[in-house]
C-alpha cells in the first residue's frame, strides 16, 4: 500500500523508535545503541538492539528487525496500514486519504461491526424459544447466567437463514456476510445460507475487544462437533487465543492453556481467570509469542489421551522458545478440567495446580511410561532414552537431579546413570561440533539470509549489493555516485527493489531511509534492518566503488548471451587487472 513518502518520514520522526520500543522493552544504552531482552523470543542475555540514529531495531538472536512501523506490526500483530494508523494516532497525525488503505480499513471495520451484531443476535436467540435446547445444554454443563453473559455465549437456531435475514435487514450485504465467514454458499444454486446452525455459539474476541469469529458446539450428532469460523481478513486462528481478552488482566501470575472452549470457560467460572484455549488448531509459534507478552509462566493442561499428550510434547519446545516457563498438569480421575471441576470443585483443582510438574519431570515420566521396568531389556532401553533426554538439559545441576531420579526408577546406581548421561552428553556435543564445522566450511551458505523465503543466487554480488544499500542509508550523499547503477543489475530481486526505492526517495529530494520503504513483508524488512545493523565498516567512496564494480561484473556475466560473449568478457576483465592472456 502506497503512503506518501513525506508522510512516512514525518511519521518516523514523530514516533522515535526508542520511545515506541521502550513502551514494551526495558532498554539500556550501550554506546550509540540501546539494548534489551527481545520481546519476540525468549532470552536471558539482551540481544535486541535499537539504533535511534538509524531508526531501526534488530535482534541478533531471532533476526527480527525493521523500522518503527515494522515493530508496531510485529508487537501488536497488525497489518502494515493498521500499524501506520496506530502510530499516526499516537503522534496526533492525520492519515492521508489513500483509497486502497481506506477501502480495506473500512472493510475491516464493517466486518468487526457485523460480527458484533451477529454475536448479539446469537445471544438473543439463546433466550428465545428457538434457543431452548442450547440454554438447557449450557445449564446442564453448569454454566451460570453470569458466565454466559461474561463470555457472550449465544445460540444459532436450527435454521438455514435466520442470521442471514437478520443481518441483511440491518443493512449488511451478502458479500460482507461471506467475508465475515458467517455464511456458506450453495454449490447448486449459489445462494447463501447460515454457516452455524443448531449450535451453542462462542464469540472469539481479540485482545483489543473486537469480535473476530465464532466457535459453535452442535446440539445433535452432526459433525463436526465444534465448528469454527474460516480464516478471514479479521480472523486468523494461528494468531489468536480464546479468552485471552479476559485472561490478560488476571492477577494470578500465570496463564493456563487448555484445549477447548468449555475447559477455559469452566476454569474462569471456578475462579481461575487466567485460562485460554487454542482455536481448533494445534499450538503455533505465533500463539507462544502472543502468550509471552502477557505472562512468564504457562501451565499446560491438555487431555490425557494419546492425542493430548502428543500435543503437550509439541507445545513444550515452542513455549520455551518464546521464553516461557512451562509446567504440565496431568488430570486425575477426569478427562479434562471441565469434568474435574464439576466433580471435585475448585479447591481440589487448586491443589492439583500446585502439584503440577515442570516440563522435565513430565517428560521423564512420559519416557518411563513407555517401558516395563521389571524386564531387563526394557530397563536398558529406558536408561538409554532417559540419558539422551537428560543430556539435553542446560545445567549440570539439572542433569544431576534428573539423572538421580531416572536411576531410582530403573533400579541402578547413581554412578551408572551419571556415566550414561555423560556419554550421551559427549555424543550430543560431538553432533553440535560437526554441525558447526559443516557451517564453517560452507561460507557461502553461512552468508545466506536467515529467512528461508529469501535466497541469494549469487552470494558475492549480493554481499556487494548489501554494502551499497547500507552505505547509502548511512551516508545519503553517496547516492549521487550511484546514479548509473540500475536496480536491474542486482542479482537479488529483493535488494534490487530496496535500492530502487532508495533511488526514488533520493531523486524526489528525500534522504533515503528505511521508514520510506513500502510493500515489503515483515521478514524482508527484518533482513534489510539486519543489513544496516551489521554494517560497521567505515563509510567511504572507495568501498562504494568497489561494491558497484562487483555488482556490474556479476550482471555482465549473467547477461552474456553466448560463449563468445563470455570469453570476450573474461579477456577484458583479465586485461583490466593487468593479467596477460
Amino acid at each position: 500500500m502506497a503512503f506518501p513518502p513525506a508522510f512516512l518520514d514525518e511519521l518516523a520522526a514523530r514516533n522515535p523508535i526508542e520511545e515506541v520500543v521502550g513502551q514494551y522493552v526495558n532498554l539500556k544504552r550501550s554506546g550509540s545503541n540501546l539494548f534489551g531482552l527481545c520481546p519476540f523470543h525468549g532470552e536471558k542475555t539482551a540481544s535486541f538492539s535499537v539504533a535511534p540514529d538509524k531508526g531501526i531495531y534488530y535482534c541478533f538472536g531471532c533476526h527480527k528487525g525493521g523500522s518503527v512501523i515494522n515493530f508496531e506490526m510485529e508487537i501488536e500483530g497488525l497489518s502494515y496500514p493498521d500499524a501506520v494508523r496506530a502510530l499516526a494516532q499516537r503522534a496526533g497525525m492525520e492519515v492521508p486519504e489513500d483509497e486502497q488503505y481506506q477501502s480495506r480499513y473500512r472493510q475491516q471495520e464493517r466486518l468487526w461491526a457485523l460480527s458484533k451484531e451477529a454475536a448479539r443476535f446469537f445471544v438473543s436467540q439463546l433466550y428465545a424459544p428457538a434457543g431452548a435446547e442450547g440454554l438447557a445444554y449450557a445449564q446442564k454443563r453448569g454454566l451460570t447466567k453470569g458466565t454466559l453473559t461474561r463470555f457472550g455465549i449465544g445460540f444459532a437456531p436450527n435454521s438455514w437463514n435466520s442470521l442471514c435475514d437478520a443481518m441483511l435487514a440491518k443493512g449488511y450485504t451478502e458479500e460482507e456476510l461471506k467475508d465475515a465467514g458467517l455464511v456458506s454458499v450453495s454449490q447448486k444454486n449459489g445462494r447463501i445460507y447460515d454457516r452455524f446452525r443448531n449450535r451453542l455459539m462462542f464469540p472469539i474476541i481479540d485482545v483489543r475487544g473486537n469480535v473476530i469469529g465464532f466457535g459453535g458446539r452442535v446440539m445433535d450428532d452432526s459433525t463436526p462437533k465444534y465448528l469454527n469460523s474460516p480464516e478471514t481478513i479479521i480472523f486468523n486462528k494461528r494468531k489468536n487465543l480464546f479468552a485471552l481478552n479476559i485472561s490478560k488482566k488476571s492477577k494470578l501470575g500465570y496463564l493456563i492453556l487448555v484445549e477447548g472452549y468449555m475447559d477455559a470457560i469452566a476454569l474462569h467460572q471456578y475462579g481461575f481467570d487466567c485460562a485460554v484455549a487454542s482455536l481448533g488448531t494445534s499450538l503455533t509459534e505465533e500463539h507462544a509469542v502472543l502468550l509471552s507478552r502477557y505472562t512468564e509462566q504457562v501451565v499446560l493442561i491438555y487431555d490425557g489421551d494419546d492425542a493430548g499428550q502428543n500435543a503437550t510434547k509439541r507445545a513444550i519446545p515452542m513455549l520455551e522458545k518464546a521464553g516461557l516457563q512451562v509446567k504440565v498438569l496431568q488430570m486425575r480421575d477426569a478427562k479434562d478440567p471441565d469434568e474435574y471441576l464439576r466433580k471435585f470443585g475448585a479447591d481440589k483443582f487448586r491443589l492439583l495446580l500446585e502439584e503440577s510438574s515442570n516440563r522435565m519431570e513430565y517428560q521423564l515420566r512420559a519416557i518411563q511410561k513407555k517401558y516395563d521396568l521389571t524386564v531387563d531389556e526394557e530397563r536398558i532401553r529406558f536408561v538409554s532414552e532417559a540419558a539422551d533426554f537428560i543430556s539435553s538439559l542446560p545445567g549440570a545441576v539439572q542433569r544431576e537431579i534428573y539423572g538421580t531420579r531416572a536411576a531410582e526408577a530403573a533400579g541402578i546406581s547413581g554412578d551408572a546413570m551419571k556415566l550414561e548421561v555423560s556419554k550421551a552428553f559427549k555424543r550430543r556435543m560431538a553432533r553440535e561440533k560437526r554441525k558447526q564445522e559443516h557451517i564453517d566450511l560452507a561460507p557461502a551458505a553461512a552468508r545466506q539470509p536467515k529467512s528461508r523465503t529469501i535466497h541469494y543466487e549469487n552470494v558475492k554480488s549480493a554481499m556487494a549489493e548489501e554494502n551499497v544499500i547500507a552505505l547509502c542509508l548511512r551516508d545519503p550523499g553517496l547516492m549521487e555516485q550511484t546514479r548509473d547503477l540500475k536496480p536491474e543489475s542486482f542479482s537479488s530481486p529483493l535488494l534490487g527493489r530496496v535500492y530502487g526505492q532508495l533511488q526514488r526517495q533520493y531523486e524526489s529530494g528525500k534522504d533515503p531511509s528505511l521508514a520510506g520503504l513500502t510493500d515489503f513483508t515483515g521478514e524482508e524488512m527484518a533482513h534489510i534492518a539486519g543489513i544496516l545493523q551489521r554494517s560497521t565498516e567505515p563509510v567511504s567512496e572507495q568501498a562504494l566503488k568497489d561494491s558497484i564494480r562487483v555488482i556490474r561484473q556479476a550482471s555482465q556475466f549473467k547477461n552474456a548471451g553466448s560463449d563468445e560473449d563470455l570469453l570476450s568478457l573474461q579477456k577484458k576483465l583479465r586485461e583490466s587487472k593487468g593479467i596477460k592472456a
